[in-house]
């Protein structure tokens, strides 16, 4: 399933157009992502929280050459689903 999928299941739904379903599908991802930039968590009640988690910087290898290089800290998304969906899911 991808996004149009998931505009279009919401325009089944509750109805309105399809343009309207894509902005509401819209919104929420985009609400989403502005609130991780900011290092917020997001919670969806049965579905799960998305986080933001610091990644510390690390060597790593470069599988082509050998050499080592150094890995900057970064920040990556983290999902934790919650248990009414891996309940779903089994």
């Amino acid at each position: 399933m991808n996004k149009q999928a998931i505009a279009e299941a919401v325009h089944a739904a509750i109805g309105g157009t399809k343009v309207q379903a894509e902005q509401a599908v819209d919104v929420v991802v985009d609400s989403i992502v502005n609130t991780l930039k900011k290092s917020g968590d997001v919670s969806i009640a049965g579905l799960g929280i998305f986080s933001v988690k610091q990644r510390a910087a690390r060597q790593a290898r470069n599988p082509r050459t050998g050499e080592s290089i150094q890995v900057a800290a970064m920040k990556v998304p983290k999902f934790r689903a919650a248990k009414a969906l891996k309940e779903a899911v089994r």
